[in-house]
């Protein structure tokens, strides 16, 4: 997916905060706040002290076992397949070049550039750690590079998940030789060395363990997870804020969002979706229209209604595992060889990114069931035989016009295609490197196509927001709560009336979802939400 194909990607230049903050980085992990504001708001990054003397102290080792008669891994062997090649001291410079160049093999598209911005901040926090073997000076240079707005041009194929995201950092290690392509600060490609040159950085000629240590990882796959967590924490808070005005458009009842019935069942995200749902309606008049049971004799709402606190709370539970497994991997050194706490080299297996990979399925299977929810909630304001006195589509003069019709046609178009993109990537293994590489994880993979998701969900949610915003606008001179006026007032959601050109409006809306206008639209009436 290129940069162009996606709303949730880099923030333009007016987008970002003017004095952006600035992240350090060193033994401690970085949180997945910091990863958003490096990747997304130009944050800038700095070494801690303590770091750089463990970075020091990790380098000593290894210029000690350059020496050695013994061979090594990585350090005086070849890689991979080719590990039982022992290499002389004259051509391990050219080993090292040799393994960024031939592994940057990517092909596509451009990755977009808070992905690779992303990337280039992980990479930076485990050189940090000391457990990697770089070279301080090396270290410094790949921190001056993302510091400047240098963003290396990474394609979107080419990773396998395992050793880590091989090609991705591959072009990352090329552009600090100074080698390859990159988009400086404006956005403009050209060739890396130019680039450096112009921000007065020097290329950098690997030296033994530095190729390894620059492209060992699972960067690409949890910078996208990290994102990916940034949205979602917002975008269910924005389902639930659909659901809600759905249940009161559709003169739904909020009885069974009370707080002792939820308890029923403790499952922390089911409580904290109903709580939002409960605020959204708590003042509607609309909905006091209709409390009186003699006055509506219907028993139960549809499942779309009733049992959106279930659906986005096990949501937003699978979301709090995938941020607990996404610090548990902040906080990891992701390299192999790895060189321990007491000192020694040992070849390990934990850039297999098995962990990862499978919390961005998972994601990518509560984004399709949300998003299909949302849907069906869309759709039942439009049929005459379930929306409760509301006109056909919503038209206006139904039959002249067509009303929101085809908005829901596009809600479900996106939604199939979210379930097609729900198909886990985890689950499939090509083996690679003459069968040294036998089992990998496809992470990358997940996390391409997991962004493409996070888009999808958005734009079912704005397309449920306005067809809500129309069915509680006909309610009239019935008022909503305060919750769905703040929304229809700040998003500007047009009254209603005759047919007129959808797609701009529902682009439109798309983006202020994305960028959490809805969510803090909501917030102006009700308070923070969860």
């Amino acid at each position: 997916m290129s940069q162009e194909q996606t709303t949730f990607g880099w923030f333009s230049e007016e987008q970002q905060t003017p004095t952006p903050q600035t992240v350090d980085v060193g033994i401690g992990a970085v949180s997945i706040d910091d990863v958003v504001a490096v990747a997304r708001r130009g944050a800038q990054i700095r070494i801690i002290d303590e770091a750089r003397a463990e970075v020091e102290k990790s380098r000593r080792i290894i210029e000690e076992l350059a020496h050695d008669t013994v061979p090594h891994y990585g350090i005086s062997t070849g890689f991979g397949a080719l590990a039982t090649k022992h290499i002389p001291v004259a051509k391990r410079q050219q080993l090292q070049h040799s393994l960024v160049a031939s592994h940057a093999a990517g092909s596509g598209p451009l990755v977009e550039r808070e992905v690779v911005r992303a990337l280039m901040l992980l990479r930076i926090s485990t050189l940090a750690t000391g457990r990697t073997g770089i070279r301080p000076q090396t270290l410094d240079t790949y921190v001056a590079m993302l510091n400047a707005g240098i963003t290396p041009c990474v394609r979107e194929y080419g990773s396998l998940g395992c050793s880590g995201d091989l090609a991705p950092l591959s072009h990352c290690a090329l552009a600090l030789m100074g080698e390859g392509e990159v988009l400086d600060k404006h956005g403009e490609q050209m060739d890396a060395a130019r680039a450096l040159d112009a921000a007065g950085i020097e290329p950098v000629v690997l030296e033994e363990k530095e190729g390894l240590a620059l492209i060992n990882g699972t960067d690409g796959m949890l910078g996208m997870l990290c994102l990916a967590i940034d949205d979602l924490r917002m975008l269910l808070t924005t389902a639930d804020l659909a659901a809600a005005m759905s249940v009161e458009g559709l003169l739904g009842t909020d009885d069974v969002f009370a707080a002792d019935l939820q308890a029923l069942r403790p499952h922390p995200g089911q409580a904290a979706a109903a709580e939002n749902m409960r605020k959204m309606l708590s003042d509607s008049e609309i909905r006091r229209s209709h409390r009186d049971p003699s006055a509506c004799t219907r028993v139960q709402d549809a499942y779309s209604l009733r049992c959106a606190p279930q659906v986005h709370g096990a949501a937003r539970d699978t979301l709090a595992h995938a941020i607990t497994v996404a610090e548990r991997e902040l906080a990891a050194a992701v390299d192999n060889p790895v060189v321990t706490l007491d000192g020694r080299v040992e070849s390990n297996g934990n850039f297999h990114g098995a962990p990862v990979a499978y919390v961005l399925d998972f994601l990518a299977v509560v984004i399709a069931d949300v998003a299909s929810m949302s849907e069906r909630r869309t759709d039942r304001f439009l049929d005459v035989a379930r929306n409760h006195g509301l006109p056909p589509f919503l038209a206006d003069d139904p039959g002249v016009d067509s009303g929101l019709m085809i908005a829901q046609y596009t809600s479900a178009g996106i939604v199939s295609e979210l379930k097609r993109l729900a198909a886990p990537a985890s689950v499939d293994s090509i083996p690679s490197s003459a069968m040294q590489e036998d089992h990998v994880s496809m992470g990358w993979a997940g996390g391409r196509k997991l962004r493409r998701s996070v888009d999808g969900l958005a734009r079912v949610l704005g397309i449920e927001l306005i067809t809500a915003a129309r069915g509680i606008q006909l309610r009239a001179p019935l008022q909503p709560g305060g919750g769905a006026q703040a929304l229809i007032d700040h998003l500007q959601l047009p009254a209603p009336g005759s047919d007129r050109y959808l797609s701009p409006e529902i682009e439109r809306i798309a983006s202020l979802v994305t960028h959490g206008m809805a969510v803090q639209a909501a917030e102006t009436a009700l308070g923070q939400l969860n």
